[in-house]
């Protein structure tokens, strides 16, 4: 078992000395059962005031104050609070009324919380596990149930905490949860709020297509984001495409992103995730019935502006700095060019790599590509993702293209006046470069020489 910080064993200790009892609660007590180690431990104490707590808090470190009115603390990695009621006072995620009460039960302090295998505690001094709904049992029988079914409607945010625990954990929804989280609107949850539950479902579930999959099953993919509904439904060439219709292929298609991100920060992980999500979105409307066959003609191009609409629904732009909007702009509008430049029947220059490089990066894309590839049953050869990011890697573009190796300066030391010609000219000069015909600045200089003698 997963022991806890030194610090939760000295604040017990401090606690139990005052008279009181001090339990770690939530995902920490979850996760330790499942073996899995987590970062952030939360701690609530029970029979001591709350005038008492901070003092009583004071020789463990820094004290950040999150929540005065309720009194929640923050000391490093690790939540303290008294035990609280919450009651809906309005619509909406902050629609509540929290009350600090530290003579509430193990019981009562239990309910508030969302799901059973959330609402266990435990006492890091005696080893007690308290768990009076029976959340250790559904965690065993990976079930998700609400703790409460009349309080539960009260935060809509906890429909999406569903998908991304059912995802994380992969846990089968009981059937009244289910029809409890279809029941509830979603409307008044602000776009960051159901980012960040996608993003943990995204990023921290090893198959994101239990989540995705619950969220079409409780209408959450209907009310959200209908550019994605689109593709339950919308048919495919078999021959291609044997796993059924758009939908099914991107389920498939995200499971086999997820195993290409662990080695990727924050950003780009997001981004080839997105990328898998969004890149058939096209396909919708360009889909025709041909000569007998299904096409798609045109659909990555396409799917951009719906792609666009998903990510305004989740409010991502950037990452921790990384543009994932542009990314994703990318991928979805190239996925199909790992694959296009392997099959061409003429030989691909090494310029075709560089200006692709100019849109999107190439590493990425032969990462989704190759996920995009393998998202189908069947002995598919999907080596062409391989030998394009081989290529794009010989010629050091696989994340960027290459930087311009003649600048405004060395135009203007050959005379050229300042204003538009001088980037007319970069121009013209740096498209000799991509297609490999300079490789250095002398022969940059004198290809610049040129075009200013003959202009």
């Amino acid at each position: 078992m997963i022991a806890p910080p030194p610090i939760a064993l000295d604040i017990a200790n401090a606690v139990s000395a005052a008279g009181g009892r001090a339990l770690i609660v939530g995902g920490w007590v979850r996760d330790r059962l499942l073996g899995h180690s987590a970062k952030d431990l939360d701690i609530e104490v029970f029979g001591v005031p709350a005038e008492r707590l901070k003092d009583l808090l004071a020789p463990f470190g820094r004290i950040d104050t999150v929540g005065e009115a309720f009194t929640v603390y923050k000391i490093g990695d690790v939540d303290v609070s008294l035990p609280r009621r919450e009651s809906k006072t309005g619509r909406g995620h902050k629609g509540f009324r929290v009350d600090g009460d530290p003579a509430l039960t193990f019981e009562d302090a239990a309910r508030r919380r969302d799901f059973t295998i959330n609402a266990m505690s435990w006492d890091p001094l005696t080893e007690e596990l308290i768990d009076p709904f029976h959340g250790r049992d559904d965690l065993a029988a990976r079930v998700l149930k609400v703790v409460d079914p009349s309080t539960f409607a009260d935060d809509s945010l906890r429909v999406l905490r569903a998908l991304q625990f059912a995802a994380r954990f992969e846990l089968t929804v009981d059937a009244d949860t289910r029809q409890i989280c279809a029941r509830i609107p979603l409307e008044d949850l602000p776009s960051e709020r159901v980012w960040g539950e996608f993003e943990k479902l995204l990023l921290r579930a090893a198959r994101p297509s239990i989540g995705l999959a619950l969220a079409l099953d409780i209408g959450v993919i209907d009310r959200l984001f209908p550019e994605i509904k689109a593709l339950v439904g919308c048919e495919q060439e078999p021959e291609w495409h044997p796993e059924g219709d758009v939908w099914v292929h991107t389920l498939l298609v995200v499971d086999q992103a997820r195993t290409r991100i662990d080695d990727l920060d924050r950003g780009r992980a997001a981004a080839i995730m997105l990328g898998a999500v969004c890149h058939d979105l096209g396909k919708p409307m360009t889909t025709v019935f041909k000569d007998g066959r299904i096409r798609s003609p045109g659909h990555e191009e396409a799917g951009v502006e719906p792609a666009m609409r998903v990510l305004d629904t989740l409010n991502v732009h950037t990452l921790d700095g990384y543009d994932v909007r542009h990314t994703v702009a990318g991928l979805t509008a190239h996925h199909l060019k790992p694959g296009m430049f392997h099959k061409s029947k003429t030989p691909v220059t090494d310029g075709a790599f560089r200006r692709l490089a100019q849109k999107v990066d190439l590493e990425l894309l032969a990462r989704l590509a190759k996920s995009d590839c393998l998202g189908r049953p069947g002995p598919f050869d999907c080596s062409a993702m391989d030998w394009f990011l081989d290529r794009a890697r010989a010629l050091g573009v696989e994340h960027a293209p290459p930087a311009p190796i003649v600048l405004g300066r060395h135009l203007l030391d050959l005379g050229v006046r300042p204003g538009p010609a001088v980037g007319v000219l970069l121009k013209k000069i740096y498209e000799r470069q991509l297609d490999g015909e300079i490789t250095n600045l002398e022969q940059g200089l004198a290809v610049a020489k040129n075009f200013v003698e003959s202009s």
